[in-house]
C-alpha cells in the first residue's frame, strides 16, 4: 500500500477551484454546485477530492 499523507484540515479543498485556483469564501455548506469566476461548473464533493489528491501528490513531490 502507499504511503499515508495527512492533509491540513483547514486546506480549503472544497472552496479551492481545480481548475483555475480561484477560492470560493461565499461557499456554504448548503451549496452543492457552484460556478467558478473563470466559468468552471463545480460539483463541491468531487472537486474536494480532486484537490485532496493533488494536494497529497505536491506533498510527496509527485504533483
Amino acid at each position: 500500500m502507499g504511503r499515508q499523507v495527512v492533509i491540513d484540515k483547514w486546506n480549503p479543498s472544497s472552496k479551492l477551484c481545480g481548475f483555475c485556483g480561484t477560492i470560493n469564501n461565499q461557499l456554504t455548506l448548503a451549496d452543492r454546485v457552484w460556478t467558478c469566476a473563470c466559468g468552471k461548473i463545480i460539483h463541491r464533493d468531487i472537486n474536494a477530492a480532486i484537490n485532496i489528491k493533488n494536494e497529497g501528490c505536491r506533498i510527496l513531490g509527485i504533483a
